[in-house]
């Protein structure tokens, strides 16, 4: 599960086109990694 999770989040980061910067991926990651602790609960 715990795989799976980082999959989908390095998938959403590299097709994520929103963000030009370090900084916005950072972002994303970080609201994406929040959707899924969220989820797992």
């Amino acid at each position: 599960m715990k795989m799976l999770s980082a999959l989908i989040l390095v998938v959403l980061a590299i097709s994520s086109t929103a963000c030009n910067t370090v900084h916005g991926i950072g972002k994303d990651i970080e609201k994406g990694g929040q959707a899924i602790e969220k989820a797992a609960k």
